[in-house]
């Protein structure tokens, strides 16, 4: 968009009224001809400076080919002025480097580019000049030729977007309990002394323990019987069927013996040869050559092949048969239970009382409920030294840069060994705020998640590379891809980008509709924006996108 002055308008420019050298300078004449041109008319903020470019339009005779003139153009704001460098120019016959406009009549174009200051919403570009003619100067009466400035850029999220990781705290958190009883080879007879194992007895106490609870609920239990992975398939299978017949009434005397005692919904379940149970023990097991094992274990699916060949290893089946087969020869009793965890205002009471016995998850819940900014940097750091916690590390961060901290925020990050995506995008988060533009755009691209592809968006609003930016804003939605898309003028892309009725999203939406030309519905979209934030009232006074709304 450009201005355009007629030189009726800047008759002071080239005219002296009343001097000595009238005479001379008689052939500076005013023609209507002569133009001056701004782009744009209404000034506007880009990458946090003000860019104009001026062309001005002489007709022929009109500058005088002995004079010289300089023009300062300012911009003048709400507390303030902005001077630009001064512009010299010169007629035909001035030996001087300054610009020459010819006698013959011609353009000069000027770029201009102001540093944004507060105040510079509400500004005016003026030229103020003085012809030299003869060692005396003529002061020229300051003309307009530009209004501004549109700072609608200012609405995106400068300060990049991020998220928190979630805690890992749980309202209700599942647990079970387990005993286990032991059989010997081929048989599916239960010892009297499995009844005092330490297994049986550990499991009796804890099952009281959850009875005693009035935080926990029993769901119900499971009987699982298994035969180790020798003598067969379909015998195994059959041994397994009778074990677990017999851990069903094992269970019975178990539960009986354990006093005050309620489990209901018990399922029995028989699993035959247990070959995964067989794979994770010589995982975990000394035995000389398990790789060869496990190399068979997985060239082979057919049971009745698996134990061929792992007999056919005469001495390393002999190392099996005895510490690996007995382990297999069993039946598990799980008992599952849920806790019902400690909701907001009873972790707060807890922690009044210390917290140095609170878990990973709910230390770092606990910072998320605390209001203190101090508290909850401290419980961030508890979390770090006593659980080593890279969440603790990355949440923490966030809270910094929350806090307008960025260089602990960036700090906290490069401790972080396992760097994901929420990781790569706060990194970017950091070095967009220290304008390190293009790392931000190495870990924006590398994060690739939401959040980084909103702020890649932004970070290019911020350089002032608008196309760059609506380019980013493609699928993304948000405050920052709307200003992208009204910045490039696709307003429909803009209000399809707006989600949600906050006030924010509303002052937006009455920018497209000024944009439009929808006075109506602008204003019923500012008045929306500034009954719910007096921000938003106070920037909407002084926002030259609403100029038409106060006519």
């Amino acid at each position: 968009m450009k201005r355009i002055l007629t030189f009726s308008a800047l008759a002071a420019l080239v005219l002296l009224s009343a001097s000595c050298a009238k005479s001379r300078l008689e052939q500076m004449q005013l023609a209507k001809d002569v133009t001056i041109q701004c782009a744009p008319a209404v000034l506007e903020i880009k990458g946090g400076k003000i860019p104009a470019t001026i062309t001005v339009s002489c007709p022929k005779d009109y500058f005088h080919p002995k004079a010289t003139m300089d023009v300062v153009p300012v911009l003048v704001y709400d507390g303030g002025e902005l001077p630009g460098k001064t512009l010299q120019y010169q007629g035909d016959k001035v030996k001087d480097n300054f610009k020459v406009v010819s006698v013959a009549g011609g353009s000069v174009t000027e770029y201009l580019v102001f540093p944004y200051v507060p105040g510079c919403e509400k500004a005016r570009l003026e030229l103020r000049g003085v012809i030299h003619y003869k060692d005396k100067n003529y002061p020229i009466d300051p003309v307009k030729v530009a209004d501004g400035c549109i700072a609608t850029y200012q609405l995106a999220s400068l300060g990049g977007v991020y998220k928190r990781k979630p805690d890992g705290y749980k309202a209700i958190i599942e647990k079970s309990t387990e005993g286990r009883i032991m059989y010997d080879v081929n048989s599916d007879k239960v010892k009297k002394s499995e009844f005092e194992s330490y297994s049986i007895e550990g499991y009796k106490y804890h099952l009281g323990k959850l009875q005693e609870d009035e935080r926990t609920t029993v769901k119900g239990t499971q009987i699982v019987a298994y035969a180790s992975p020798e003598g067969g398939k379909d015998y195994n299978a059959k041994l397994s069927d009778k074990r677990a017949g017999t851990a069903q009434k094992a269970w019975s005397k178990i539960s009986k013996d354990a006093k005050d005692i309620e489990i209901t919904g018990v399922e029995v379940k028989s699993m035959g040869q247990d070959w995964e149970g067989f794979q994770e023990a010589v995982e975990k097991s000394d035995i000389e050559d398990k790789d060869l094992i496990l190399r068979v274990l997985s060239m082979y699916s057919d049971p009745a092949v698996r134990e061929n060949e792992i007999r056919n290893m005469a001495q390393i089946y002999a190392e099996i048969n005895k510490t690996v087969f007995p382990e297999l020869r069993r039946a598990r009793f799980v008992t599952s239970s849920e806790f019902r965890n400690y909701d907001n205002d009873e972790l707060l009471k807890l922690a009044e009382s210390g917290i140095e016995n609170f878990d990973e998850p709910s230390l770092l819940h606990l910072a998320t409920i605390t209001k203190s900014a101090e508290s909850k940097e401290s419980i961030y750091k508890l979390a770090i030294n006593k659980y080593n916690s890279d969440t603790a590390r990355y949440n923490l961060a966030i809270h910094y840069l929350s806090e307008g901290k960025t260089s602990l925020a960036g700090a906290y990050l490069g401790k972080i060994k396992e760097q994901d995506a929420d990781v790569y995008n706060a990194t970017g988060v950091v070095a967009m705020r220290n304008e390190d533009y293009d790392l931000a755009a190495k870990c924006f691209k590398k994060s690739d998640n939401a959040q980084a592809r909103e702020n890649l968006v932004v970070m290019n609003i911020i350089r002032g590379d608008y196309d760059a930016a609506v380019k980013c804003a493609n699928g993304v939605k948000g405050h920052n891809a709307a200003i992208a898309h009204i910045l490039t003028g696709n307003y429909d892309a803009a209000s399809a980008a707006l989600t949600c009725k906050c006030p924010k999203s509303n002052y937006i939406r009455a920018i497209i509709a000024a944009r439009k030309g929808q006075t109506a519905e602008a204003q019923e979209y500012l008045n929306k924006s500034c009954e719910k934030n007096s921000a938003f009232k106070a920037r909407a006074e002084k926002d030259i996108e609403f100029a038409a709304l106060a006519k």
